[in-house]
């Protein structure tokens, strides 16, 4: 006859760390969808008005103009 096993400890512990990298899991993935929608806005606001960042070169101290433009043109 078999005989019936009954949960050990390190059993009881592998549970509570499974839950808890599952836990994790579903936090890294609510971070990601929040950092997804930031950028995505970001992209959006791009797409619909030119962006200029300014920058000061820290060999020389010129002023670097980029502008960033979006391939839709402007709407009035």
């Amino acid at each position: 006859m078999a005989e019936e096993r009954k949960p050990t400890v390190a059993a009881g512990k592998q549970v509570m760390d499974t839950e808890r990298i599952q836990q994790r899991l579903d936090m890294l993935d609510r971070r990601l969808d929040n950092i997804d929608s930031m950028v995505t806005a970001v992209a959006e606001r791009v797409m619909n008005q030119p962006v200029t960042l300014n920058i000061v070169c820290h060999h020389c101290g010129k002023n670097l103009e980029i502008a960033i433009i979006g391939s839709q043109k402007p709407t009035r």
